[in-house]
């Protein structure tokens, strides 16, 4: 007897596809962040996703296949850390380096491909996007002459606190990069604005009045 597939089979079955494919990217990123990509295996993949290596390679060509897919997710919630967009463009740039070093922290796939050898995209979609945004902030009364070192400096600071944050958790608390917005704002913000910057992001659990950045005197 030929069996009819409903339209309501599908969903089920986009919905397991959808399951698999992300405990396996998963397990990979977490293999890839920890061991390094020439290490890990597939078959150590596969094992840690709880899946066969026939259907890992159904889906997966190869490792690198693999890799590109990791990277593909990871640029996608690199999106998420740099979606909002509530109030000025100076807090919006804050606000998008604490959800980005606060993913980073607990976010096997996002750490993964910054990490992997083409994480360089990622690298360069995320200088992109502050050299947009803080481009934009000089319309809101940052120092022009200071938007470029500014670029330079965020999107060192937070390469260096990803890889920092490899060794000691520490690097990717809240504090080290409130730290580095207080010491910044002063010299790229206008004294008008300066009050209202918030150094230690609006979107977290707590801003403490003391994050509120003075100007200098």
């Amino acid at each position: 007897m030929e069996i009819v597939r409903g339209a309501d089979d599908f969903p089920a079955e986009l919905a397991a596809r959808y399951g698999f494919v992300k405990r396996v990217l998963e397990s990979a990123a977490v293999l890839f962040d920890r061991d390094g990509f020439e290490v890990a295996s597939l078959s150590t993949i596969s094992a840690r996703a709880g899946v066969s290596s026939g259907a890992l390679h159904f889906h997966f060509s190869n490792k690198a296949a693999l890799a590109d897919a990791v990277g593909r997710e990871a640029a996608l919630r690199l999106e998420v850390s740099t979606g909002r967009e509530a109030g000025g463009a100076l807090q919006v740039s804050i606000d998008a380096t604490h959800a980005l070093v606060r993913a980073l922290d607990h976010d096997a796939v996002l750490r993964a491909g910054f990490g992997l050898s083409d994480g360089a995209g990622l690298r360069v979609m995320w200088q992109q996007w502050v050299e947009d945004v803080l481009r934009r902030a000089e319309g809101e009364g940052a120092r022009g002459r200071s938007v470029g070192d500014a670029v330079t400096a965020v999107v060192a600071v937070t390469a260096g606190l990803e890889t920092l944050g490899r060794q000691d958790p520490q690097w990717l608390s809240q504090t080290p990069l409130t730290r580095f917005w207080a010491l910044l704002l002063p010299r790229l913000a206008a004294a008008s604005c300066l009050a209202s910057l918030v150094a230690s992001g609006t979107c977290t659990p707590s801003a403490p009045a003391a994050a509120v950045v003075s100007a200098p005197h």
